[in-house]
């Protein structure tokens, strides 16, 4: 029997055996159409499962100066990490969705981000993570320097670290806590400061000295000393009178790690105060497995790579620190689906490296899966799972031809997933797609950390854009 491939040409549906080359060809994994678009994908089903060890990647980003290697939580390359640990798929969507929900709420109550009365107020429970992603990175604080492993969020303002003596509650982490007694280069802020009303509504006073405290959607709460410390994100990379919160009442939050690292566009975040050492510039790629590593770098340095194509980044009125985006389209097997632009812009759109699944309006995740669905019907379905439902069941195939899928951005800008943002990966016999909807168009919506994985993905925030590159963590 003649095999028989997908082409793209000039909007028309053709199959056609292997003889007719003109039309339609192979390279290396991809299925081509005449117009030289990507059609769909071809991977080995071993290639999607993860490796149960640590294989770290060398990206042309290691040579920069400011650059710290990115690991997935809860994968083998993690010290967070203590033996044979599979990631528990069912509790980090529950953690997701618990995320998503409440960054929704927030810009439809017209909060102001993730923190205060935005992303601090993240539901959590005693002993487990926020839902803050599955992505960390590892600094130093302190002199002589600590290392420390933090969480980092694109939808977070303040970086904080639990600290010692830890006056209130602590929860379990990995790495010894940070001791500010034992650091020579630590002092705390003053409520006379000018730095301490930069903290808004988070702040207080315990007579002079400037306390910060955010408060979480289920009452969970870190508090502590608004203070200054010098920051090592590597050795020739040196942030000295960094802005944090040395924690002292931590309750409920993310479990493992020593803290969080915030990236948001906002005044008190590490973005703002490197400003004039890094330019509010930076950039990572997220590994395309949790057996893998990725980085994030801070600086121009050398500049973005050839292959970064920039979209404007938009104010979103209800999260001010947040990262808008402007969604235009997504295209299946090279093909634009027919949705309205109204159902885009209707709730507006943010990147968000702290959501773990992209969350579309139901009229265009409706359009996708179906598209993607019809690509895919020679293939085993298998039983929904948690947010996913569109599954298949491909512990019988050695490889499969998956559709391409595109995100068309406003500048012109168009993202060919890749595969480990097209699935996401529970077992061989159960592999789904990768999305989810809102509950309305008018909710807004959410470009995930699982769609930005092996790309390069650079804001500049001084200049108004979001960048993306290809093949960017190898």
């Amino acid at each position: 029997m003649e095999s028989s491939y997908f082409c793209v040409f000039k909007g028309a549906r053709l199959f056609l055996s292997l003889q007719i080359l003109m039309i339609c060809f192979m390279h290396k994994g991809h299925t081509y159409g005449v117009e030289g678009k990507i059609a769909s994908l071809t991977a080995s089903i071993s290639s999607l499962l993860p490796s149960p060890s640590c294989s770290p990647s060398t990206s042309k980003a290691s040579s920069r100066k400011s650059t710290l290697e990115v690991i997935h939580k809860y994968g083998p390359c993690s010290h967070l990490v203590q033996g044979p640990n599979p990631l528990n798929h069912t509790k980090l969507l529950l953690q997701d969705e618990s995320r998503v929900k409440w960054i929704q709420s927030q810009s439809s109550n017209g909060g102001d981000g993730l923190e205060g009365s935005a992303a601090a107020r993240l539901p959590a429970r005693s002993g487990e993570t926020i839902g803050t992603g599955n992505y960390v990175v590892t600094i130093g604080l302190g002199t002589p320097k600590k290392d420390l492993t933090l969480d980092f969020d694109t939808g977070s303002h303040l970086t904080w670290t639990h600290c010692e003596p830890c006056t209130g509650s602590c929860y379990s982490q990995s790495e010894p806590l940070f001791n500010p007694s034992q650091s020579s280069s630590y002092a705390n802020i003053s409520c006379t400061s000018t730095s301490c009303p930069q903290l808004g509504h988070y702040s207080g006073c315990s007579g002079t000295t400037c306390l910060y405290s955010i408060r979480y959607g289920d009452q969970s709460t870190t508090a502590g000393f608004f203070a200054t410390e010098k920051l090592t994100l590597t050795p020739t990379e040196v942030i000295n009178n960094f802005e944090f919160g040395c924690g002292q009442d931590n309750q409920g939050l993310f479990h493992g790690s020593a803290g969080l690292m915030g990236l948001s566009d906002d005044k008190i975040s590490i973005v703002h105060q490197t400003a004039a050492k890094y330019g509010k510039y930076f950039s990572y790629c997220l590994p395309s497995s949790p057996s893998s590593t990725g980085y994030l770098t801070f600086g121009k340095d050398s500049g973005a790579s050839s292959s970064v194509s920039f979209t404007p980044l938009s104010k979103v009125p209800q999260g001010a620190q947040l990262y808008g985006i402007s969604i235009e389209g997504i295209s299946v097997r090279g093909n634009p689906l027919s949705i309205p632009s109204t159902v885009f812009s209707s709730g507006g759109a943010i990147i968000d490296s702290g959501t773990v699944i992209t969350r579309l309006p139901p009229t265009a995740y409706s359009a996708m899966r179906d598209a993607f669905r019809t690509a895919m019907a020679n293939y085993t379905r298998a039983p929904a799972f948690s947010l996913f439902d569109t599954c298949y069941d491909f512990s019988k195939e050695s490889t499969v031809v998956v559709p391409l899928i595109t995100f068309s951005f406003a500048g012109g800008v168009e993202v060919n997933l890749d595969l480990s943002g097209i699935f996401y990966v529970v077992k061989a016999s159960q592999i789904c797609l990768a999305f989810a909807a809102n509950r309305a168009d008018s909710n807004l919506g959410i470009y995930g950390n699982t769609q930005q994985q092996t790309f390069e993905v650079v804001y500049d925030v001084a200049g108004g854009k979001l960048g993306f590159g290809s093949n960017g963590c190898s």
